[in-house]
């Protein structure tokens, strides 16, 4: 019988020669024959890391280390397989210790910088890649991740040199190509930003939800190049289940609830999965109070705040305590100082990472956790994920579903989700009586008097306008808007300025379809208090679809500037049905392209009708639900109320459709 020495020879010879599975077999006998030979643990465990079996490996290694705590190979490794599982924290204190033996190891630097990242502590990973450069300055990956912490700090600028660096020492380094492009994209620079994600694409064609980033990327530059064909791609793809795009991007241009829930569905597994391991239980909350959190990285001067202020302002105290989890910042807007006034606690989560967060809410007790986000913006789906509160909901920020299991409810309306509608969202439905959309009716507009001049729009034409973002301006709406354009002699069409690039864009293609590129007026921003008074010098809001006008609608009626909506097929082509249904304003809703169409042209050569219109919604502002905050408030209260009673019946969720006060 061979001796475990001569079976540790076996295994080099077998490591030496490239046959690691033979090595793993004969240290395997080995360690079979004696669990405490310190080299034999930190081999093998070195050899699962590098093959992905990081469970086992933590197991061997945590061994080794305990045998021989001054090794620093195994150390590293030990750091290597605890980062795989997500354990960043154990991670860096295992590199902390091989540092401890050798301070100037550039790939132990690296990594535990790549650990301070998991965490979100970017300030520390950056001083370790800055280290760690150096040492090497070809460091490649090093010039990566030094990328991704100036990414967390904000310094897109030198986040993108940084990956551009990387790119400069490894061409094809596809995770910098993709780093880049969302760098660019930040910056606002589409164009440049669409070039790096085809850099990626060309390196890998499958790169999970790439397509779908780059046809986000395109449409945010009114750039429709090539985009029937693209879109045809990702609809294959994700009813084939495949992951080819993200659910934000995807409903600029979707047309299904039911494809809009498989993308969902398949980004959230991949991106969010289930994670309820290692958090204590929720500390229960025994008082007379609904705890309600909501989780929002726009507490600002924000849109998702412009329409929720009220609401918190309104919240009954005596049946509910709020609590807003903030992972964005302090503006130092009216905003944020109304919505601080108007919750309990306002407790800031963007420093920490997902297990951090999650304990923070169930520090708080928390009975029903919000996500404000879905998959927007400043988001924390994987917070949700661990589930920290025992009843989660999907509302506002997000309109369709988040496929994911633990998330128990989204708040609707029977617009925007009808029962038909209702197998296509992953979440238990909830209807409100009105519409769904929370709006403030202390929204502030300016006295300033803008002029049509100064806007550089015509005295005398007919003005119609659009302040949705560009990523919702498809090639047949922008034609149907031309269409009407030249039936309306002397009309304009003003469009937000979002970027220079989609404005030359849109002015390249009204020349395409005949109409002269002048007539497209663009606005730049402003405060929103202005923004709101400048909607007066407008005559008709124009939609978007398949993705409606939101808050960009309630903006124009709070304004009293009608819109004109024609209804989709998904929850975000029918909101501004919803909206304007509740505003009691049914003319202006459509169910065809060819009816929208006709019906713009009919009030814009007919001012009559269209001066009717607008006094009613004027007469209609106050005194219809859409803009009654506190009615609305009570009607969301009661559906917390019954997931809360619900779930402290011990009864699984389901539906719940709210009665009208």
């Amino acid at each position: 019988m061979a001796t475990t020495d001569v079976i540790f020879s076996e295994a080099i010879s077998f490591l030496q020669a490239g046959r690691t599975h033979e090595a793993e077999k004969a240290l395997r006998r080995l360690l079979r024959r004696t669990s405490d030979h310190p080299l034999a643990l930190s081999i093998l465990g070195a050899i699962l890391v590098g093959s992905g079996k990081h469970d086992e490996a933590e197991r061997f290694l945590r061994a080794a280390v305990k045998l021989n705590p001054n090794a620093q190979a195994a150390l590293y490794n030990h750091g290597l397989a605890l980062k795989a599982l997500g354990r960043a924290g154990e991670a860096i204190a295992q590199f902390t210790r091989a540092l401890a033996i050798n301070s100037d190891d550039a790939e132990t630097l690296n990594n535990r910088g790549s650990a301070f990242n998991d965490l979100k502590d970017h300030q520390s990973a950056l001083a370790d890649f800055d280290r760690a450069l150096a040492l090497q300055p070809n460091y490649a990956l090093a010039h990566h991740n030094r990328g991704n912490a100036l990414f967390g700090l904000a310094r897109h600028e030198e986040a993108l040199a940084a990956y551009r660096r990387a790119l400069a020492l490894t061409p094809n380094f596809l995770e910098s190509w993709t780093g880049a492009g969302l760098c660019l994209h930040k910056l606002k620079r589409h164009d440049e930003s669409v070039a790096a994600y085809d850099a990626a694409r060309k390196i890998n064609p499958d790169y999970p939800f790439l397509k779908g980033i780059v046809l986000h990327q395109r449409m945010l530059a009114c750039d429709w190049s090539g985009i029937a064909d693209l879109i045809a791609e990702i609809e294959t793809d994700i009813a084939a289940g495949k992951p080819s795009a993200e659910p934000f991007g995807w409903q600029g241009v979707a047309t299904s609830d039911r494809s809009l829930q498989q993308c969902a569905e398949i980004y959230s597994a991949a991106m969010f999965p289930p994670n309820h391991r290692g958090l204590p239980p929720a500390r229960p909350n025994n008082g007379d109070t609904i705890r309600i959190g909501y989780v929002s990285g726009d507490f600002r001067a924000q849109a998702t705040a412009f329409l929720l202020a009220g609401v918190l302002e309104q919240h009954d105290r005596g049946t509910f305590e709020i609590h807003a989890f903030d992972n964005g910042w302090d503006d130092g807007s009216d905003t944020r100082k109304r919505i601080a006034a108007a919750v309990h606690r306002i407790t800031p989560i963007r420093g920490l990472n997902d297990a951090q967060a999650a304990q923070a809410i169930r520090d708080s007790g928390i009975d029903i956790l919000v996500n404000l986000n879905g998959y927007f913006g400043e988001d924390r789906n994987g917070v949700f994920a661990q589930r920290p509160a025992p009843v989660q909901v999907n509302y506002l920020g997000f309109p369709g579903t988040l496929g994911a299991p633990y998330v128990d409810y989204i708040v609707a309306d029977p617009i925007v989700i009808p029962d038909a509608q209702r197998a296509f969202f992953t979440e238990k439905v909830v209807h409100l009586p009105h519409s769904y959309q929370a709006n403030d009716n202390r929204r502030a507009i300016s006295d300033r008097a803008f002029t049509r001049t100064e806007l550089g729009l015509p005295q005398d034409g007919f003005v119609f306008c659009c302040f949705n973002n560009n990523y919702k301006i498809t090639p047949q709406t922008f034609a149907g808007w031309m269409r009407i354009l030249e039936r309306v002699p002397g009309s304009v069409l003003w469009l937000i300025e979002d970027n220079p690039l989609a404005s030359a864009n849109l002015r390249k293609e009204a020349g395409v379809h005949g109409v002269d590129p002048s007539r497209l007026v663009f606005a730049e921003r402003v405060p929103p208090e202005d923004h709101l008074a400048r909607h007066r010098c407008a005559d008709l809001f124009l939609d978007t679809l398949p993705y409606n006008a939101h808050t960009t609608a309630s903006d124009a009626l709070w304004a009293r500037l009608p819109v004109l909506t024609c209804t989709g097929g998904t929850f975000a082509g029918r909101v501004a049905a919803s909206l304007l249904l509740n505003v009691a304003l049914p003319e202006l809703v459509t169910s065809s392209q060819d009816d929208y169409e006709r019906l713009a042209v009919e009030l814009a050569t007919q001012p009559e009708r269209l001066n009717a219109l607008r006094e009613k919604l004027a007469a209609n502002r106050l005194t219809t639900p859409l803009f009654d905050t506190e009615r609305f408030t009570r009607h969301l209260e009661q559906a917390y109320a019954a997931m809360h009673a619900r779930r402290k019946a011990g009864q699984k969720p389901e539906h719940i459709v709210v009665s009208e006060i």
